[in-house]
């Protein structure tokens, strides 16, 4: 019974999903339910966020450094929506998995000896880069929503 109902809400959210961007769901690692949240993220008015980096900001993973003496790092903001970012990362770790551009940027990386916190932090901006250019695009094979949706 309880699987039914979630197998229903999530031919649901595809579906709504679909039919608000199927952009979203063309790129890498992005499935109904990130990109559900992504949306609800950005609201019914994408345009009102001005660049990437403000998309950035709202999602948490605009950098700020955080150096100290001799060391030079940088680390991702906390602030933001908590939801969105989650679910970037969700979309790194698969891309992790999946994704031979992904996967070779994490050998390279691993490599010159960073950590993989540090690692993940830059894929992270890559995506919200890559999700607020998909968000603003216009997109011409939009349909309007069903009423009652």
């Amino acid at each position: 019974m309880l699987s039914a109902s979630c197998s229903c809400l999530d031919a649901l959210i595809k579906t709504l999903v679909t039919q608000i961007n199927p952009a979203l769901l063309e790129l890498p690692g992005v499935g109904p339910d990130t990109a559900g949240q992504l949306l609800v993220t950005a609201g019914d008015n994408p345009g009102r966020i001005r660049s990437e980096a403000a998309f950035a900001k709202l999602t948490g993973t605009a950098p700020i450094p955080a150096s100290s003496g001799r060391t030079d790092r940088h680390r991702l903001n906390r602030g933001g929506d908590r939801k969105a970012n989650a679910a970037l990362y969700r979309i790194v770790i698969v891309r992790l998995r999946h994704h031979q551009p992904t996967r070779a940027y994490v050998e390279r990386r691993t490599a010159q000896g960073l950590a993989k916190r540090d690692i993940i932090r830059c894929p992270k901006r890559y995506v919200s880069r890559e999700i607020y250019h998909t968000l603003t695009t216009p997109n011409t094979t939009k349909t309007p929503l069903p009423q009652g949706a």
